[in-house]
């Protein structure tokens, strides 16, 4: 049964049918797995083509002559880079300390269209601090194909949808469904993420898996992008952390005039960062975890953000703020559960290549 309480995808009786383990996660009620499991939807992911259903991302759609102008003052990144028919990674930020209020991809549709997309539980802080747009998230489904084959899997059913290219966005049809597709995802692969009107949501979705994709759930995709070195809000974004300190500063458009929570941003940069996002690869199955601390030369340094077992790499694997001139190939240990301690060292992101 439906959890009345939690919002529901347009995909949800399709997962029901696959017989996936449903979770809470933002306010809404998602698939965790399916059938395969977890490592085996995660592997799926790096060999051949998988499908998420991401839905519970918000879509706040700002439009109208004034639409890019507003964008460019509220987010940190400078939309001049680009042009209609792309896509672009930016922050918002708090106005007081500049730390991130949410990550966020914008889809350029046209000249004066663009689909916001913030996390799942920022939805309404996002439209609140843009003071413009239209929340349409429950207009919508995304799915999100991804993975080394998904363009030839999904040229099965549209040619023109997997022929969107990496960070450009376009309108096309679907299996006679009209969809708005963009070169982006979470995961470290190649591959897109298609906005479809949520009546026909399931109906792509099936035609998705009938050209051979696989389903995966939010617990590959979350081991997917720790393994590709992506923050999640809420652990490596948030209260507190700035994208320098992030190691984000990429996302930041100085050269743009004045945007939310640029001087308290400009102020760091100025004095410095106090500490740094690294990545840890520690030794043996054992996963490290949120929250355990991290000590260099027996002396606390961090603590752990994201840590999880990388289905890739065969060892666990975590990203955590360290002092800033924490070189590559400290050691480390993790204050894991039991008062036993996983031995580890810092190394360079990400922690999967190609």
């Amino acid at each position: 049964m439906t959890d009345p309480l939690l919002k529901h995808s347009p995909l949800d009786a399709a997962h029901r049918t696959l017989g996936a383990k449903l979770v809470p996660f933002g306010g809404w009620e998602m698939p965790l797995s399916y059938a395969a499991g977890t490592l085996a939807e995660h592997r799926a992911c790096r060999t051949n083509a998988v499908a998420f259903d991401v839905s519970h991302l918000g879509t706040v759609r700002v439009t109208g002559a004034n639409a890019f102008d507003r964008l460019q003052r509220a987010l940190t990144n400078d939309l001049r880079k680009i042009a209609p028919g792309r896509t672009q990674y930016t922050h918002l930020l708090d106005a007081d300390d500049a730390s991130v209020l949410d990550d966020i991809i914008v889809w350029w549709v046209d000249e004066t269209r663009f689909d916001v997309m913030p996390n799942a539980s920022n939805t309404s802080r996002v439209v609140g601090a843009l003071g413009v747009g239209d929340d349409v998230t429950a207009t919508r489904a995304i799915i999100a194909v991804q993975g080394p084959h998904a363009r030839e899997r999904l040229a099965k059913v549209s040619a023109e949808a997997a022929a969107v290219e990496r960070v450009h966005v376009a309108a096309v049809v679907i299996d006679g469904v009209e969809c708005v597709v963009a070169g982006t995802g979470y995961t470290g692969e190649d591959g897109v993420e298609i906005a479809v009107p949520a009546a026909e949501a399931i109906a792509v979705w099936d035609a998705v898996l009938g050209a051979g994709v696989e389903p995966a759930g939010l617990g590959a995709r979350d081991t997917l992008r720790l393994e590709s070195g992506l923050p999640l809000h809420g652990h490596e974004l948030g209260p507190g952390i700035t994208p320098l300190q992030a190691g984000l500063g990429w996302v930041v458009g100085w050269d743009k005039d004045d945007f939310r929570g640029r001087a308290a941003l400009a102020a760091e940069k100025e004095r410095g960062i106090t500490r740094k996002l690294r990545g840890i690869t520690t030794e043996g199955r054992r996963p490290p975890r949120a929250e355990q601390r991290v000590l260099i030369d027996g002396a606390e340094a961090g603590e752990v953000t994201s840590g999880n077992f990388s289905p890739m790499l065969g060892h666990g694997i975590a990203l955590a703020f360290l002092p800033p001139d924490t070189a590559e190939g400290t050691p480390v240990e993790i204050e894991a559960r039991g008062g036993e301690s996983l031995g580890g060292q810092v190394v360079k992101l990400p922690f999967w290549r190609h």
